[in-house]
């Protein structure tokens, strides 16, 4: 079973939730945000271009013409490649573990994975980011030495930044996976 959901983000940016329900165990959350705006990318080209005119014009030198371009250029693959994320994805298996995959403007996918031994819940958890409370959705990972510790809070959906009523919907079918796999007994 899939649906969708908009939500918006920390901002008031449109955010869209695709829920996709495998089994009782297994479940899949898509938070896509919107693409680069083609207005925006238009913009900074023409101001890094004007300006490399301007230069041109009082320097007289074409190398400024050129280096605006090639800089320009990139500029725009470094970040495509390195910082615009699409999408952001947590595959919840209870049998196995946590994925979290981000998905780059240039196709580029990095994805981690989490064994559920490690898992010891997934909370809200709450920051202060630009001088306003924000909440983010964590995964807290099971201290190796002590059995009531926590060793590492890994965050999830760090490039959308979802508002709380989002991050409620993924949290409570987290449990839900939490809570099957705690009540099916572990097989020898």
């Amino acid at each position: 079973m899939e649906d969708e959901r908009s939500f918006s983000d920390i901002c008031g940016g449109r955010l869209a939730l695709q829920r996709r329900y495998y089994s009782p165990s297994c479940r899949e959350f898509c938070l896509s945000c919107p693409r680069l705006s083609l207005r925006s990318l238009t913009a900074v080209t023409c101001a890094v271009w004007l300006a490399a005119y301007g230069l041109f014009t009082l320097c007289e030198n074409s190398m400024i013409l050129s280096a605006a371009i090639f800089i320009t250029l990139l500029g725009l693959l470094g970040y495509l490649h390195f910082v615009k994320i699409d999408q952001e994805t947590l595959l919840i298996i209870d049998s196995l573990g946590i994925q979290m995959t981000s998905s780059y403007a240039s196709g580029k996918e990095s994805t981690t994975f989490i064994e559920m031994s490690k898992v010891k819940d997934v909370v809200i958890n709450e920051a202060i980011y630009m001088q306003k409370v924000i909440y983010y959705l964590c995964i807290l990972l099971k201290d190796p030495v002590e059995p009531h510790g926590i060793s590492q809070v890994v965050p999830v959906f760090q490039s959308a930044k979802p508002r709380l009523d989002c991050l409620i919907e993924v949290y409570r079918s987290c449990q839900e996976i939490l809570a099957h796999q705690k009540a099916t007994p572990a097989s020898p």
